[in-house]
């Protein structure tokens, strides 16, 4: 995902939406994992992507931030982890509408954290959430294609 993530920094659609394709790494970390361990492979995912890309940390701090809330943002969408059979979330062990406003909601939440720690001003605000707002979408749509070419060999067998 990391290499991936370096060959995304590169395109800019429209000059505002860029594709961010390591979250999906983040997003689909089992959900019984300890928050101390997701939030150390957020960070040091988030701060690989800043050592090639020349960031300066805001991609680690935006993945910390998302490792943070994942849980929260998992439980707003799915209130009892009891039902869930299958700990690690993805359209097959959610369900497509539950499992996209899971991802929607963390895409969104690592956007408006990379993008207002990257504009650091509410100066150019129209220009801000225009890349959120694209980055989000674009996104979005890469991570619900990734996931559903991604399947495991017992979850073919079904």
């Amino acid at each position: 995902m990391l290499l991936a993530q370096v060959i995304c920094n590169r395109i800019c659609l429209f000059g505002v939406a860029v594709p961010i394709v390591f979250i999906y790494f983040i997003i689909r970390l089992p959900m019984n994992m300890s928050v101390n361990w997701v939030m150390c492979l957020s960070f040091l995912l988030g701060l690989g992507v800043d050592i090639f890309s020349d960031t300066q940390g805001m991609n680690a701090l935006a993945a910390t931030i998302l490792a943070a809330s994942r849980k929260w943002v998992f439980q707003l969408y799915f209130p009892r982890e009891d039902d869930l059979g299958n700990p690690i979330p993805s359209i097959r062990s959610l369900g497509l509408a539950v499992y996209s406003k899971y991802m929607l909601t963390a895409v969104v939440l690592y956007c408006m954290a990379v993008f207002f720690i990257q504009a650091f001003t509410l100066r150019h605000f129209e220009i801000t959430l225009l890349r959120i707002i694209s980055s989000s979408i674009l996104t979005f749509l890469m991570l619900l294609g990734f996931d559903s070419i991604a399947t495991t060999r017992r979850e073919k067998r079904l």
